[in-house]
């Protein structure tokens, strides 16, 4: 059976002499993981192809300084198993 973890926030409210108590419950790991996850997918891939388009338009404008740099930068992102 699988742990879950649950916190509660008790809030007080104080209108018209009446208070209610409201619990929160806390978002679980797993789905926290996965959406960690998946973002950071999405920042790794455009990264990636936003210094693809960089170099592309250092090669169309020879720019060769230009070029080397962002290619050294870009090799951490070509890197395979």
């Amino acid at each position: 059976m699988k742990k879950h973890k649950v916190s509660y926030k008790l809030k007080v409210y104080s209108t018209k002499k009446v208070s209610r108590i409201v619990a929160k419950r806390e978002i679980s790991y797993e789905i926290k993981l996965a959406s960690k996850l998946v973002l950071d997918e999405l920042c790794f891939n455009w990264n990636k192809a936003h210094l693809e388009h960089r170099i592309n338009e250092s090669i169309d404008s020879n720019d060769k300084e230009t070029f080397i740099q962002l290619s050294k930068q870009f090799q951490m992102y070509s890197w395979e198993h």
